[in-house]
């Protein structure tokens, strides 16, 4: 589940490195590690550095301009197995807990999911697509706009947020009266699907789902599209912009993150026994190639 970028060899997927919340943790807290701000840890601080690329540059603008650039749908065209064994090459070997191949985690996310809940097919391959996006970091996407956690551009930065305090004083939306207000460029209760997102891999699979036709139920598209939005469905931001239908989308997002989250371990999934039945529901529900 980690990259390494050619313009950052040694950053990691940060999304990885702030979890689990104590309200996830299937084991001690204190068996994980502590990512608190501590100046005189080189790791600590190059996650910090991240999510501060990150919020200095997620800007209204600069999200228009991806979509721009991505929403074409022209870098390249693969199978979903072509590309989870795409993004399965780059594997972050400064990873401080589990050194695994992203294809692991995404068998190993999708087969606690099979285990819970047999009879939902459409979610066991949620499981295994959700990270999908991160097939950017191959087209020059700097990892603060692949990976970490998201956020709403265009309104008023929730207290939540990762660094919040001092992570976005250089970003410009701050200083405009347009979207640094508590609805900003939003009306209240719109619906998360009004907001624009901040830029990463959640928000593009979802697109590439979308235009390529996929018949997952919408309950799977909104999985993939929040599951990294943890403001909203863990830290209890931006409640004044969201409709009751959201409230159903985030019991659904809690749930597969128990998933995403919480399976990683040194027991491996035979990954080629797996394939077949995860090539049916690929057939299924997102068959073909896919334009990226």
């Amino acid at each position: 589940m980690r990259i390494i970028i050619e313009e950052h060899p040694n950053v990691l997927d940060v999304s990885e490195l702030l979890r689990p919340e104590p309200k996830f943790v299937d084991k001690e807290v204190s068996k994980f590690r502590d990512y608190t701000v501590d100046e005189s840890d080189p790791l600590k601080e190059r996650v910090r550095r991240t999510y501060k690329l990150m919020h200095t540059h997620q800007t209204v603008d600069f999200v228009k301009g991806r979509h721009a650039e991505w929403l074409k749908f022209d870098h390249f065209k693969a199978t979903v197995r072509q590309a989870l064994e795409k993004l399965n090459d780059l594997v972050d070997e400064s990873d401080p807990d589990l050194d695994l191949p992203n294809i692991v985690h995404a068998f190993q996310t999708a087969e606690r999911a099979r285990q819970e809940f047999p009879e939902l097919d459409w979610l066991h391959l949620t499981g295994l697509i959700h990270d999908l996006g991160k097939v950017m970091a191959f087209y020059g996407e700097p990892q603060w706009a692949v990976v970490g956690d998201t956020f709403p551009v265009g309104c008023e930065w929730g207290p939540s947020i990762v660094y919040r305090e001092d992570s976005f004083v250089d970003n410009p939306d701050g200083a405009n009266p347009k979207y640094n207000t508590k609805n900003g460029m939003y009306q209240p209760s719109c619906g998360l699907e009004q907001l624009t997102m901040s830029w990463g891999h959640d928000e593009y699979l979802y697109r590439v789902l979308k235009h390529n036709g996929s018949t997952l139920p919408e309950q799977a598209l909104h999985m993939i599209r929040y599951h990294s939005f943890y403001p909203w469905h863990s830290g209890g931001d931006y409640h004044h912009l969201t409709n009751e239908k959201d409230e159903q989308t985030k019991q659904w997002v809690l749930m597969f993150n128990r998933y995403d989250l919480y399976t990683k371990s040194t027991t491996l999934p035979d990954i080629e026994a797996l394939w077949p039945y995860y090539q049916g529901l690929i057939d299924k529900y997102c068959p073909g190639e896919l334009e990226f």
